[in-house]
């Protein structure tokens, strides 16, 4: 349980001047971010507690298919990249620079080549393989126009995996369990999403898929059907039923390769067969734009209040709202309440503030918890508590023990 007055939410009133759309408007107001510089924020307690609760679902599925977990150097030795030719196509976006030895080093825009030379070091031979490794790390870009806030910033957050498998047979094992796990971590992020095959890119490889949420100030585009309800790369007549196609613009939120020896290969890296003859590794890799998925799920759940936080990926699961914390009561109540729920496993913010039932409520809808309870006086009469769904503003009305066992129930069917 967190005491709204100790959380360190310093919510905004005004609309901010540099905010250029819904999302980082309500990520600035609700206090998620602050702004350091252009294409640079740091994440505020309540924004990092939405981060964490987005990486842990990752780490989750990521870690179902067996893939391992790793924490790779943001600082990397330009050499590496002179292997793949990629210090020079990557030029314009990567941070360069020197050491106090001349050395010549970049922060990491990405990693395979970096988790190409590890595995270079550590895996020899066929029984070792497949394996499947995975970071949640910054990257660092110099974008030449950062905007809408995480959508497109110079430091970001990634989830990036890498397979590593001895013929293409088992590269398609791996490439379909990342594509199923995806599919699962955007569900349960509470996204309406798009999987589209797309063009290979500086990544290079035969093969990949976009994961594509649909969203206004996306920079992307597709093709929507609106009568089959598919998506297409081209303009043309829908293939399918031959209705005409409408444009769709999207927010790429996750982007899978099946890199197949590109690095491998430059980089030497070999494994020995069961004749004791060298092969190069067969790759693939797949990313999440992590910090990216915080606008893309705001951009799809929010309304002129503010944020509607999907239940799996909310900073708290429910806010208790105390409107006359002078009455030792009614603020007692609200405590308890609070302790009761947090015996159950659910994360609750109490606002026990000195401040107006307007001010509350204002901030209450601004921050999107999905479930808010309301204490009034009411309540010390009647004993009966209201419970209001941020979602739709449904409202309920329960004992004590009922609103326990309905927020309980709530939370018990989302992790099903």
């Amino acid at each position: 349980m967190v005491l709204f007055s100790k959380s360190f939410i310093p919510t905004i009133r005004e609309q901010p001047k540099l905010a250029e759309c819904r999302s980082h408007a309500l990520c600035l107001k609700a206090s998620l971010l602050s702004m350091i510089s252009s294409g640079v924020y740091s994440y505020l307690p309540l924004g990092l507690r939405v981060l964490r609760k987005v990486e842990n679902i990752i780490r989750k599925h990521m870690d179902r298919e067996g893939a391992i977990e790793l924490l790779m150097s943001v600082l990397q030795p330009l050499e590496i990249w002179k292997k793949t030719g990629r210090d020079e196509s990557l030029k314009e976006i990567m941070v360069r620079f020197q050491d106090r030895r001349n050395k010549d080093l970049c922060l990491g825009p990405t990693h395979e080549e970096e988790i190409t030379e590890i595995v270079k070091k550590y895996i020899s031979s066929y029984k070792q393989l497949p394996v499947i490794l995975y970071q949640i790390q910054h990257k660092f870009r110099d974008e030449i126009r950062p905007r809408y806030g995480l959508i497109r910033s110079c430091e970001f957050i990634m989830k990036d995996a890498y397979s590593f498998d001895a013929d293409e047979q088992g590269l398609n094992i791996s490439y379909t369990k990342m594509l199923d796990a995806y599919k699962r971590i955007f569900e349960e992020c509470g996204l309406d999403f798009v999987v589209v095959e797309a063009e290979v890119g500086f990544m290079g490889g035969s093969g990949s898929h976009e994961f594509m949420v649909p969203a206004e100030i996306g920079e992307d585009i597709l093709f929507y059907c609106s009568k089959c309800g598919k998506y297409f790369k081209e303009k043309e007549m829908c293939p399918i039923c031959k209705n005409e196609l409408e444009e769709k613009r999207m927010i790429e939120v996750g982007h899978i390769f099946k890199l197949g020896t590109k690095y491998s290969s430059a980089q030497q890296a070999y494994f020995l067969d069961p004749q004791g003859r060298r092969q190069f590794f067969i790759m693939g890799c797949y990313g999440i734009g992590v910090s990216r998925l915080i606008p893309a799920i705001i951009e799809q759940n929010s309304d002129e209040k503010g944020i509607i936080w999907p239940e799996r990926v909310s900073g708290f699961d429910v806010e208790i709202i105390i409107l006359d914390v002078e009455n030792p009561l009614l603020f007692k109540e609200g405590i308890s309440l609070g302790e009761a729920l947090n015996k159950e496993n659910l994360e609750v913010l109490v606002d026990e503030r000195k401040e107006s039932p307007g001010v509350k409520f204002n901030d209450a809808y601004l921050i999107g918890t999905p479930f808010l309870i309301i204490l009034g006086k009411e309540y010390l009469s009647t004993k009966m508590i209201e419970v209001e769904e941020r979602k739709g503003g449904r409202k309920f009305r329960f004992s004590k023990q009922e609103a326990v066992n309905f927020l309980k129930k709530k939370y018990e069917d989302e992790l099903l």
